[in-house]
């Protein structure tokens, strides 16, 4: 949270007339921000009407601390934080499993001797696995007559009310129930931030991971969650062949997602979770474009 961006700018009005600024400094939420990003902020926080083309110029990162009200509170406008991790040709997302593989179907080269001249177009082809980036899991994943993806209705995994709780990896691996009790966790979405996707696309990340115990999550069951996510390589411990967690989890309905980050950049309470899969049909795991919404 150390992030500010330095830039010039022109707003220029559908009815007539324009603003400019040089040397603007502004806090961002992540370690930058694209012009686009840049511009709806701008015209959002002046609160700008009839707004036509906009300019960002000559725009700079810097590193120092934030001046105006951190991000967990209220500025009247809503900022949206990406949980989600890039996915890419090769990524290894779970140690065994195939990387995806994505390339084109019909490159821009190809696609010349097809059109007209001065148009061309990229079709992408990708094959993977399901369980690849940032996922959720629903039922079908663990029981054969569960509900798939295309089952699942929309309202279960957009704009959740949701929580963060914080347990480092460096106090503890085992997330117990004592450390989920003691919060507003029902019809939520509790998401467990313990700092692990610091070790993503590294051989760390694999082995000795935090995860959730059983007993932590029978409470969290019973005390009817929406949907638990974490930032770690399995919401299960890996070391042996049963996974407890997902069987209490999704024998009841409550859906998981995997392989967050960015939960240090979300305040504990007081913003909604998304994690929207595609409607697939005989599918219980898909990547995700997992996000907050602060109010």
């Amino acid at each position: 949270m150390d992030k500010r961006v330095k830039f010039d700018f022109a707003i220029y009005f559908t009815n007539g007339g324009s603003i400019k600024g040089e040397d603007f400094r502004l806090d961002i939420a992540g370690d930058d921000i694209s012009d686009q990003e840049l511009a709806d902020y701008i015209v959002a926080d002046l609160r700008l009407l009839m707004v036509g083309q906009t300019h960002i110029l000559n725009k700079s990162i810097l590193t120092e601390p934030h001046k105006r009200k951190p991000i967990n509170e209220p500025t009247g406008r809503e900022v949206f934080i990406d949980l989600s991790h890039t996915i890419e040709d090769g990524l290894v997302t779970y140690k065994g499993l195939p990387a995806p593989i994505i390339c084109d179907y019909l490159s821009r080269e190809r696609s010349k001797q097809i059109y007209a001249e001065g148009t061309e177009f990229q079709i992408g082809k990708i094959k993977m696995v399901t369980n690849t980036g940032t996922y959720i899991d629903c039922p079908f994943h663990r029981f054969a007559h569960g509900k798939d993806l295309s089952e699942i209705e929309l309202a279960c995994f957009t704009d959740l009310e949701a929580v963060v709780i914080r347990v480092p990896f460096t106090e503890t691996l085992a997330i117990t129930e004592a450390h989920v009790r003691n919060y507003e966790i029902r019809n939520r979405a509790v998401l467990i931030h313990t700092g692990w996707d610091t070790h993503w696309n590294t051989e760390a990340y694999y082995e000795n991971h935090p995860y959730l115990t059983e007993e932590a999550a029978l409470y969290l069951r019973d005390c009817g969650v929406r949907l638990v996510g974490i930032d770690s390589h399995n919401i299960d411990c890996t070391t042996g062949n049963t996974r407890p967690v997902h069987t209490t989890l999704l024998g009841a309905e409550i859906l998981i997602v995997e392989h967050l980050c960015n939960l240090q950049l979300l305040p504990d309470e007081g913003f909604t979770f998304s994690a929207v899969p595609p409607k697939f049909k005989g599918v219980g795991t898909f990547p995700v474009r997992a996000m907050a919404k602060i109010r």
